[in-house]
C-alpha cells in the first residue's frame, strides 16, 4: 500500500480520534479504547512501510497522547500486560529484523574469528578467557569432569549472579549505542571472539560435542540475548548516524523507547536462562535426547517469539 493510499484510507479514522482524545469520558471510553488498538497498528504498519516519515511521526504522537489518556488514572490490569507480551513486543520487532540480522552477521563472524584465532595461536585463548579459567579447566578435563565449572556453586547463587551478568552484558551492547553503531558492534565482536575461543579450547580436547551438549542447553538463550541487545544498540545507534526526516535529538529519543522495550522483551529470556544455567546445566550427564529437546525448545522460543511472529504480525497488519 503507498503512502497516499494509506493515508486517504485512515485520515477520518485519526481525526475522529483526536477529538475523542480532546474531551475524554467513561461513556466514550470503550470506543476510545478501540481506536486506540486501531491506531496502534497503524503506527506499527508506518513503522515497517513508511520509516521516517511525517506519517508515522503524526501516529506516534497521536499513541502517545492517547495512552497517557488512557492510562491516567487506570492501574494495569492482566489484560494490558498480556497485550504487552502477545502484541507489542512483537510488533516493535516486526519493524526490527534488518537490525536483528546485522548483529547476528557482527556476532557470527566473531565466533569464526575466534575459533580461527585460537586454533593458530594457543596464548590467543589464554588471553581471551583467562589464565585461571584455563587452567582450572585443564584441571577438570585431567580429573575427567571437564564441565565441572557449572556444578561449584550454590544453585540459588549462581542464578542470581548468572541473572544479574546477563542483564548486564545485554544493557552494556544496548548502551553502547550512544557511541553509534561502532560502540555495539565492538561490544558483539568483542563477546562473539570469547565465544569462538570458548568453543576451540574444548575442541581442542576433542570435547567440543560434549561441551556443546551442556554448555548450550542456557547458552542458546544467553547468546540470542547478546544477539536480540545488540539489535537494540544498532537501533540506538543508528538513530544518531540515520535520523531521517526527524532532528537528531527526536530520533534519539524514539529510537531510546524502542530500544529500552526491546530490552524489556529480554527479560524472561534473561531469567529462564540464569535458571537453566543455575539448575539444570549442572548435570553435565544428561541424557543427550534431554539435552537437545532443551536446546532445539530454546531456539525454537527465540525464532518464534522474535523473528516469525513479528513477521506474522506485520503481514496481518499489512492485509488488514
Amino acid at each position: 500500500m503507498r503512502e497516499v493510499t494509506f493515508l486517504k484510507k485512515n485520515s477520518q479514522k485519526w481525526t475522529s480520534f483526536e477529538k475523542l482524545l480532546t474531551q475524554p469520558n467513561k461513556e466514550k471510553a470503550d470506543t476510545l479504547a478501540e481506536l486506540y488498538i486501531e491506531v496502534s497498528n497503524d503506527l506499527a504498519f508506518a513503522q515497517s512501510n513508511f520509516p521516517g516519515s511525517k506519517t508515522e511521526a503524526y501516529l506516534n504522537d497521536l499513541t502517545i497522547q492517547a495512552h497517557n489518556t488512557l492510562h491516567k488514572n487506570r492501574k494495569t490490569d492482566l489484560q494490558s500486560i498480556l497485550r504487552f507480551w502477545t502484541h507489542d513486543i512483537p510488533m516493535l520487532f516486526s519493524g526490527k529484523q534488518k537490525e536483528l540480522f546485522y548483529s547476528f552477521c557482527v556476532f557470527s563472524i566473531a565466533i569464526s574469528i575466534g575459533v580461527l584465532s585460537s586454533y593458530l595461536d594457543d596464548s590467543f585463548t589464554r588471553s581471551f578467557l583467562g589464565d585461571r579459567y584455563v587452567n582450572m579447566t585443564i584441571n577438570n578435563i585431567n580429573e575427567g569432569d571437564p564441565l565441572a565449572v557449572y556444578k561449584d556453586e550454590h544453585a540459588m547463587n549462581m542464578f542470581l549472579g548468572i541473572t544479574i551478568n546477563n542483564i548486564r552484558v545485554s544493557f552494556i551492547a544496548f548502551v553502547a549505542g550512544l557511541l553509534t553503531s561502532v560502540g555495539t558492534g565492538l561490544i558483539l565482536f568483542t563477546n562473539g571472539i570469547m565465544v569462538g575461543t570458548f568453543l576451540q579450547f574444548f575442541a581442542k580436547y576433542t570435547l567440543l560435542k560434549e561441551a556443546l551438549l551442556v554448555v548450550f542447553i542456557h547458552g542458546t538463550l544467553e547468546l540470542s540475548a547478546i544477539v536480540i541487545a545488540g539489535a537494540a544498540g544498532f537501533v540506538l545507534g543508528n538513530s544518531l548516524l540515520f535520523p531521517g526526516t526527524y532532528s537528531r535529538y527526536q530520533s534519539f529519543l524514539r529510537a531510546s523507547k524502542e530500544g529500552t522495550k526491546m530490552i524489556i522483551g529480554l527479560v524472561p529470556i534473561f531469567i529462564l536462562a540464569g535458571l537453566l544455567e543455575s539448575f539444570v546445566t549442572r548435570y553435565t550427564g544428561m541424557p543427550v535426547f534431554l539435552s537437545l529437546a532443551i536446546i532445539g525448545g530454546s531456539l525454537a522460543f527465540i525464532l518464534f517469539y522474535f523473528v516469525f511472529l513479528p513477521i506474522s504480525k506485520a503481514k496481518q497488519n499489512q492485509h488488514s
